[in-house]
């Protein structure tokens, strides 16, 4: 199994995307550089 199948993008609302956003305009902001934050969902829950 490769890894893009075993953390697949997650899928957020539109409220939750927005969030994620916000917090990487701030981000680049405070930091002067292009911050990309990306959101995952580990497939196999249960094996943690």
């Amino acid at each position: 199994m490769s890894v893009y199948e075993r953390f697949p993008v997650a899928d957020l609302n539109g409220n939750h995307l927005q969030r994620v956003q916000s917090l990487e305009q701030e981000l680049r902001q405070e930091l002067g550089e292009n911050i990309v934050l990306i959101a995952y969902d580990e497939e196999d829950k249960q094996g943690k």
